[in-house]
This record gives C-alpha cells, sequence and structure tokens, in this order.
C-alpha cells in the first residue's frame, strides 16, 4: 500500500500575524505548529512531505525541516513566487501571493501519489490526519475519488479578529455539493457573523460544516484548475489582492460530474494563528497536550 504525501501550504506572508507564523515558535522546545501536523502525519503513514513555500525563507525553512524529518520521510520543496504565472499576468507592483489554488497547481510535478493538503498555521489534531491518511490509502490513485476533512464552524473561530473558511454544502450521504469560500467571518458580541457580498454583516449558524483547507486528493486533481486560473488570471489582472482559492478548484471539480468529494468530519476543536493575540491560546493549548500526553515533551 503506497503511502501518502503531505503538501503544506507555507508560502503566505501573514500580514494579519505580524511576520512568517509558518516558523514561528510555539512551545520553550521550539516546535512550530507545522512540527505537530508532520509528528502526527507521519505517525498515520504518510510518507513523504512537500512544503510549498517562498525562495525569500527558503533556508530557515531547510533548517528547521531537513534535519526533523531525516531517514524518517522524504522532503521536498516547491516554490511559489509572485512571478510563477505567464509573462503576461506579471505585475511587479503586487506583493501577496495567487494564494491556495495556485499553491496547489505549483505542486503538480512534486506530487505522483495520493496526497493531503493543509495550511501551515493550522492545528487539526491526530484524529484528522489518521482518518485522511486511511481515507487516501484505500483509494484508488487513478481515481476521481477525493477527500476533504471538515469542521463546525463554532470550533475554527478566532476572538481576535475575522477569519476566512469554506462554507460547505453536504449530501445526505455525506458527499459534498458545493464549496462557498466566506472570507470574513467574525465573532462579534457573543455571536458569529459573516459579511455577504455587499459587506454588510449577516448571523451564520455555528454548526456550519466548514473547511479548514485539509483536503485529499488523487493525482487526477491535477486536470483540474488551470484553465480556471487563467480565466481568474485575465479577470483579476489590475487587481493586487485577489486570490485564487483552492475551493475554487473543488468546485470546478464538483461542477464537472467527474470526481466526487467526500466529506470527512472532525470533532475537533482547532487551533491555529491568524493574530498575533492568538499565540497565547495556540500555547496553552498545546501544552495542555503535553500536559495529557497526548504529545512527548520533545516532538523530535
Amino acid at each position: 500500500m503506497e503511502k501518502p504525501t503531505l503538501v503544506v501550504l507555507a508560502a503566505g506572508m501573514g500580514s494579519r500575524y505580524g511576520g512568517l507564523k509558518q516558523i514561528d515558535s510555539f512551545t520553550p522546545q521550539g516546535d512550530t505548529i507545522i512540527d505537530f501536523s508532520i509528528y502526527d502525519a507521519l505517525r498515520a503513514g504518510f510518507g513523504k512531505f512537500v512544503f510549498i513555500i517562498r525562495k525569500s525563507f527558503e533556508a530557515e525553512f531547510k533548517e528547521i525541516f531537513n534535519k526533523k524529518l531525516e531517514g524518517k520521510a522524504e522532503v521536498d520543496y516547491v516554490y511559489q513566487e509572485l512571478d510563477c504565472v505567464p509573462e503576461a499576468f506579471v505585475n511587479s507592483e503586487r506583493t501577496k501571493p495567487w494564494g491556495t489554488g495556485h499553491a496547489l497547481l505549483m505542486a503538480k510535478d512534486a506530487v505522483k501519489e495520493n496526497f493531503a493538503i493543509i495550511n501551515a498555521d493550522d492545528f487539526y489534531s491526530r484524529e484528522a490526519f489518521e482518518s485522511m491518511a486511511k481515507a487516501l490509502m484505500e483509494t484508488d490513485k487513478t481515481s476521481y475519488n477525493f477527500k476533504t476533512m471538515a469542521y463546525l464552524l463554532k470550533n475554527t473561530v478566532s476572538d481576535h479578529g475575522y477569519v476566512s473558511r469554506g462554507e460547505c454544502q453536504v449530501n445526505e450521504n455525506g458527499f459534498l455539493v458545493d464549496v462557498t469560500e466566506r472570507t470574513h467571518i467574525e465573532k462579534i458580541d457573543g455571536k458569529l457573523m459573516r459579511k455577504d457580498d455587499h459587506g454588510e454583516f449577516i448571523s451564520i449558524d455555528p454548526d456550519t460544516v466548514v473547511s479548514m483547507n485539509f483536503w485529499g486528493f488523487t493525482p487526477k486533481c491535477f486536470e483540474f484548475g488551470e484553465e480556471l486560473f487563467l480565466n481568474f488570471l485575465e479577470q483579476n489582472k489590475e487587481n493586487l489582492k485577489a486570490e485564487f482559492y483552492l475551493p475554487t478548484i473543488v468546485n470546478e471539480i464538483l461542477k464537472s460530474g467527474k470526481a466526487s468529494v467526500e466529506v470527512l468530519k472532525s470533532e475537533a476543536k482547532w487551533f491555529g494563528v491568524t493574530y498575533k493575540e492568538d499565540k497565547a491560546i495556540v500555547q496553552a493549548a498545546i501544552e495542555a497536550l503535553k500536559a495529557a500526553e497526548v504529545y512527548p515533551e520533545n516532538l523530535w
């Protein structure tokens, strides 16, 4: 049985956090959030790790992760740069990466087996990795049977500002029908609200099923998205902040009728860092997990 690969989305600039949260330390031992994802993924059966990063912090990434994974798994790096687009669309004024959908397309040559893709700055829980690894190992890599790990919205929000989440519509058989990127969900006076298309706040059900960008794909997923991205570039030539999101590709997958996306559900309470103020909460949560011996004092 071929071991799946874990692709880590780590090319973001952390503008709301105020720095490179991907390699920020959250424990006295210097652990990053990615360390916990890697630790859980290795134990769940993932055999290779592909980091999608930018050249500007390549040295720091390799310094941190190469020695930890040496002898344990294969490691590869893929670069998502502002100029990784056709020449006609390169804009020297742009400072923001092109988004998670673009990042996925960058990984095409590095991934030849079933794989999961995650955000670098989200803590997903051990059970989520075990469930995803099992599902991927049982999936024919020539098939169009994809997966997503879904969470309840109320378990995935920050107390310190807005977050973006993929709102999932799931049918009675547990398969994804649609995913809508909600770019602004915020807790206001104790209630969860989201911005609609006009920028007005409307309420959103705390039990809404959401994607945290934890997807499971076969290599067939790369057949979708490239044409979509070119259309996106054409439509957003002048928009320096426009991002091509992974759920946009997933919706294309669903619309095609060729593929299905099974929804694996996690009851876990997510934690992650969108804002600097989130750091203390994450540190306390990790400390509690180590105290409960879910993780050893020294991961490596």
